[in-house]
């Protein structure tokens, strides 16, 4: 079958659900009639990376050309406000998560946009973080970290990609929940420098989304992850403890990673993208790519869903960001 009849008949099988099928028909048959925008607002070769271009990719055959385009600045706030202020046609989407949706939105007291303005369409994927050490680090396990951290109050330090950063609010939920511990935040400039430092010891340790990389650096002995934050083990590395099992029940931080399009953009539009997003997630193949990379997928997202998840970290983030007094600005 040719990409335009398939998708055309996805077209026609979304919008038949709609009360207002008859008269949308014929408008969403046409849609995409060119390339749609993916706007990934961090750096090339992050975590964010890792999940949007391989859906992008899955789209060819499902919706049509995706072009990438990576608008980094301000936490992801850039890209996504560069989303919200889109036209509301389909074809610009946003690959967002707490950083665009949750954070910027609590921490920032003159945001560039509302996240109102930004409508939820589907997820595509969480990511756990690691607490990770340099190979040197005489620590050897979390509970180990821990008690040298208590016994050397203001020696250690921690790599984050950022100041608001998940991984920085990670770091400080870990702090506060082992007692209150005085380990100095070093921000960096994304998650790349960060780890290139810890490599290379320049910090005794990060706290680093795992990736596919992170997995690969802690097996071949280049950096040691103590605990993953996760609720459950990762299948990707299953060998790697929980911080709940490490003895730190409470630090289970998991990013979301999804789509969202312009408020005001055509719920029938949204339902295609959503529906092609479910069927690239049904595929075993694609699936097993976004697990070995540390991902989890979710193969059976919704417009819905995903506001459920967005609704659930806002609640879950904004009294510790008020807690810790994050501000942005």
């Amino acid at each position: 079958m040719s990409m335009i009849k398939r998708r055309d008949l996805l077209a026609l099988a979304v919008t038949a659900l709609s009360p207002l099928a008859p008269r949308c028909v014929l408008a969403q048959s046409r849609y995409p009639e060119r390339p749609v925008r993916l706007v990934i607002p961090f750096p090339p070769g992050g975590v964010f990376d890792a999940v949007g271009r391989p859906w992008a990719e899955k789209m060819k055959a499902l919706l049509g050309t995706v072009v990438i385009e990576n608008q980094g600045g301000a936490g992801g706030a850039l890209g996504a406000a560069a989303v919200a202020r889109a036209e509301p046609d389909g074809y610009t989407i946003l690959l967002g998560g707490p950083a665009t949706n949750v954070i910027n939105a609590t921490a920032v007291s003159r945001p560039r946009y509302d996240p109102k303005d930004l409508e939820p369409v589907s997820l595509l994927g969480s990511n756990a973080y690691s607490i990770a050490v340099t190979p040197a680090f005489p620590a050897r396990t979390l509970k180990e970290l821990v008690d040298l951290a208590r016994s050397q109050p203001g020696k250690l330090s921690y790599g984050s990609s950022g100041v608001g950063s998940l991984n920085h609010l990670t770091g400080e939920v870990f702090k506060s929940l082992a007692g209150n511990l005085d380990i100095a935040h070093v921000p960096y400039r994304g998650a790349g420098p960060a780890m290139t430092d810890l490599i290379s010891g320049q910090i005794p340790m990060a706290v680093a989304s795992v990736t596919g990389q992170v997995i690969e650096l802690h097996r071949s002995g280049k950096l040691r992850v103590l605990a993953v934050t996760s609720a459950n083990r990762l299948a990707a590395a299953p060998e790697l403890p929980t911080t709940a099992e490490a003895g730190l029940p409470g630090v289970d931080t998991e990013q979301f990673i999804g789509l969202f399009a312009p408020t005001g953009t055509s719920k029938a539009i949204i339902a295609q993208i959503a529906e092609a997003t479910r069927a690239a997630m049904a595929d075993r193949d694609y699936q097993q790519r976004l697990i070995a990379s540390g991902f989890d997928p979710y193969p059976d997202s919704s417009p819905e869903k995903m506001r459920q998840v967005v609704e659930a970290e806002f609640a879950h983030w904004t009294p510790i960001i008020k807690a810790i007094g994050l501000k942005l600005d």
